[in-house]
């Protein structure tokens, strides 16, 4: 394995720097509620209206204002979204079997109560995610979304297309607020007009501050996965074009300076062209600040022996995005193992993914591939399992876990199934009196 270029290593001091920052947020929140949500509205977004809750007179004029043309294309993603969602609900089912004469074990999926969805809206007001990240839950069943976007700089307003993206997707309640503060009044609940009541669970993407406030917030509320700076590695053979292969890592590039930006080759002679490619753009590439400080800070292009290693090498960097640009994409889906989401074929470019092709964009950053996969419609149920015992059941199955619990030291647990067993329970309640 060679490196043409190699990514600069991370700085743990800014890690650390933001880490400090967000519990001192959360923990200002804890004790002043809703008095510290305004104070960093104010601060960070220069933003604190008398109710952040978004009225329905706003939705109506957010769809008199966006285009005709824009609505229907967004339309067309919801719907590609709500209908790949549907078939992996229609995938989880509820179950029950006898396993044994008198005994009944069954599967239920109960969706999560309600749900907080963070939509960003800085540099880019994300549309996408509004749909991914609320169209999702409601398939699965939940009975409350609250939408959450943050203040339009200057506009001091929520983004039009965002708002009617939030609205068509069935949000239940719209509030704007961006950044931690955000995330504090959807677990912790804000006194507003009328009051927000906190939510079991949030999901969405967002800056390395809003995803340390999940990572914080965790256990105090759900959270779909931690989601880092975003990530693509694309698998070049000879085949590829390295035009292709260039745009599309830089195309995601402009997420952010910190994003990793992968190619990986057995041509050595590809992964020259790659460089070149990328050096070509960037001279007239239209977010170059954004995407070329990414690709000189976290860009890399690496040679292997062979397709073999290109596949181990593919799953060991376990990248949010795998685009795999090569003559036999099957071989890859069939190896593969480690990935947020796959995109075979040189047809098959990452933006359709981040912008409503119908899979999820939410995806596991920073190496979480290798344990989990990303948003999805089982993300919001809950799959809960119930057992119904008879007599005839118990008489067979008392005994075993009696002596199992027996075995464990655990004596409580051996009485409770012995007094269900019919030749003992008499003389084991008497001897309670």
């Amino acid at each position: 394995m060679e490196y043409l270029k190699k990514a600069l290593p991370p700085s743990d001091v800014d890690r650390f720097k933001i880490q400090e920052t967000v519990s001192g947020i959360l923990a200002e929140v804890e004790r002043d509620g809703t008095d510290a949500i305004r104070r960093y509205s104010t601060k960070f977004d220069g933003w604190n209206p008398a109710s952040f809750r978004v009225s329905p007179s706003q939705i109506r004029e957010a769809e008199e204002r966006v285009d005709p043309k824009l609505k229907e294309q967004i339309e067309f993603s919801r719907s590609q979204i709500e209908r790949f969602a549907g078939l992996q609900r229609a995938s989880l089912i509820d179950f029950q079997v006898e396993t044994l004469p008198g005994v009944t074990l069954g599967q239920k999926q109960i969706p999560v109560n309600s749900v907080g969805s963070y939509v960003p809206g800085g540099t880019y007001p994300l549309i996408a995610s509004a749909l991914m990240t609320i169209v999702v839950p409601k398939v699965a069943g939940v009975p409350r979304v609250v939408a959450v976007a943050p203040p339009q700089k200057g506009a001091m307003a929520i983004n039009q297309v965002q708002l009617l993206a939030m609205a068509k997707s069935g949000a239940d309640e719209i509030l704007v607020l961006g950044g931690v503060q955000a995330f504090c009044a959807l677990a912790f609940g804000l006194e507003d007009s009328p009051p927000l009541d906190p939510v079991d669970m949030i999901v969405g993407p967002g800056n390395a501050y809003v995803a340390e406030a999940k990572r914080q917030l965790y256990g105090r509320v759900g959270i779909d996965l931690q989601a880092g700076p975003t990530e693509i590695l694309v698998l070049a053979d000879a085949s590829a074009d390295p035009r292709l292969v260039a745009a599309d890592l830089l195309g995601q590039a402009e997420h952010g300076t910190t994003s990793p930006a992968i190619a990986v080759t057995d041509s050595r002679e590809q992964g020259q062209a790659i460089l070149r490619e990328v050096e070509n753009f960037l001279k007239w590439w239209p977010t170059a600040a954004v995407a070329g400080a990414a690709w000189r800070n976290r860009g890399e292009v690496i040679v292997c022996a062979g397709i073999e290693e290109m596949a181990r090498i593919a799953d060991q960097i376990a990248s949010e995005h795998v685009e795999v640009q090569t003559a036999d994409p099957k071989w890859f889906l069939d190896r593969l193992t480690n990935f947020g989401s796959l995109f075979l074929g040189a047809n098959a470019t990452v933006v359709y993914g981040d912008k409503g092709i119908g899979t999820n964009h939410v995806l596991p950053t920073g190496r979480a591939a290798r344990y989990s996969g990303g948003l999805w419609v089982g993300k919001f149920l809950k799959t809960v399992t119930w057992q119904t015992v008879t007599d005839a059941g118990n008489a067979e199955v008392a005994p075993i876990m009696a002596a199992i619990a027996e075995a464990e030291n655990m004596k409580g647990h051996a009485l409770t199934a012995r007094m269900r067993i019919e030749s003992e329970k008499e003389s084991l309640f008497n001897s309670s009196r």
